[in-house]
């Protein structure tokens, strides 16, 4: 039996669209602006469990690389989880973000064709003002900040969505993006990015 699980924290993410992806408003049916979707996700867990395990205050991160649509499906994805994770948060993060674990990613079961695997490394991700800087190991370097708004101090905000990572994001773009794993080299500087406060549960 699948544990019951829960997840709440800040999602960041950084694709290859110019701004701002379309898969937000069109729940994946519009295509990304370059045709096909490269990007990364980097999670900052506040509070976390699956069944009886803690998986507070650790980080993970996502590579994706679909080839159209998102509701399309075919995707290719790998995992990235802390290297402060214990052998169980791992499995636990497989589960999860396999869809295996249902509720909120359940729809990575449908969508995801291809798993590149899961690597542990060190993931930081921090807050410098209104900018999150995210690294993970030697993969991933990259600084995001929100697209401000009038009133100053405000991101632009795109609220009330159908969006699975959740209703409200904040529209931002990447200051700067280097990836470099499983074959993948991408610059994702300047390109679109979403910022996005989580309340994922499950099954």
């Amino acid at each position: 039996m699948t544990p019951v699980w829960h997840m709440k924290g800040e999602l960041v993410l950084n694709c290859n669209c110019d701004v701002f992806c379309p898969c937000v408003v069109s729940l994946g049916k519009h295509a990304p602006t370059q045709g096909y979707c490269q990007g990364w996700v980097g999670i900052q867990i506040t509070t976390g469990a699956y069944g009886d395990l803690s998986l507070d205050g650790l980080n993970v991160g996502l590579l994706l690389d679909i080839p159209g649509r998102m509701g399309n499906g075919n995707w290719t994805a790998a995992l990235y989880v802390d290297d402060r994770a214990s052998t169980p948060a791992v499995a636990a993060f497989e589960q999860i973000f396999s869809g295996q674990a249902g509720g909120t990613t359940g729809l990575f079961r449908l969508l995801v064709s291809t798993h590149l695997g899961t690597k542990q490394m060190p993931i930081s991700i921090t807050r410098e003002g209104e900018i999150r800087h995210v690294t993970m190991g030697n993969v991933l370097k990259a600084s995001v900040e929100p697209i401000g708004g009038k009133r100053k101090g405000e991101g632009t905000m795109i609220q009330n969505t159908e969006y699975w990572m959740g209703p409200d994001v904040t529209v931002a773009r990447s200051v700067k993006s280097k990836v470099r794993d499983f074959g993948r080299v991408w610059d994702l500087t300047g390109k679109s990015a979403e910022i996005v406060a989580i309340d994922w549960s499950g099954p």
